[in-house]
């Protein structure tokens, strides 16, 4: 399975990165955008998929930071 980071509401206001699995936050920011932010540049440096939440819980966007073939098969 590959390594993943989600930029999730935090039930308490505020916006949390969280690795994949993990029940403690990385980062609490009282912004989503700078959740974002952040949340990419520890998937950059980790090379793993970063999954961005709305409120509501559903994944918005994805950013893929891993090992992706290039040029893409097929």
């Amino acid at each position: 399975m590959a390594k993943q980071h989600h930029v999730v509401p935090n039930t308490k206001g505020g916006w949390d990165v969280k690795k994949g699995g993990a029940d403690r936050a990385s980062v609490h920011t009282p912004t989503k955008q700078e959740s974002v932010d952040k949340g990419r540049k520890i998937s950059q440096n980790q090379g793993s998929e970063l999954y961005i939440h709305g409120k509501d819980g559903k994944i918005q966007q994805k950013d893929s930071h891993g090992n992706d073939p290039f040029p893409p098969r097929g």
